[in-house]
């Protein structure tokens, strides 16, 4: 009878293949959209922001701001360190406005999530 034997390197490896599978890896892209308050996003039906102040004002008052891609799609800004913080800090200064954003994209039950690499103002 045959042994298989797996040294510990590659064990690592294979734990972290199947955790990438399990828990869904993610994907790496570039997204043209609005920073723009969430509340707004879903009960306004807006497909861009009303004012600065206004997304502002929403964010102050502790609405997630989130990215609304140009064709519609909502990402949901992550942390992507454990503990998990909000990123309404991150997005602040971008509030209102249009934004270039390069990130890793996560889906479940139809949501898009996205941790953020960069984010610049964009025309």
């Amino acid at each position: 009878m045959k042994r298989f034997r797996i040294s510990g390197s590659c064990f690592v490896f294979l734990v972290a293949a199947l955790s990438a599978m399990l828990w869904g890896a993610g994907k790496q892209v570039t997204v043209n959209g609005y920073v723009i308050d969430s509340s707004c996003v879903f009960t306004k039906n807006l497909s861009e922001p009303i004012s600065t102040d206004c997304a502002v004002e929403c964010a102050k008052a502790g609405s997630p701001l989130v990215i609304l891609e140009d064709g519609g799609k909502v990402y949901w800004p992550i942390s992507g360190t454990m503990p998990a913080e909000g990123q309404n800090g991150k997005l602040m200064p971008f509030a209102g406005k249009r934004v270039t954003v390069a990130g890793t994209v996560y889906q479940k039950g139809g949501s898009s999530a996205i941790v953020i690499d960069k984010i610049q103002g964009a025309p």
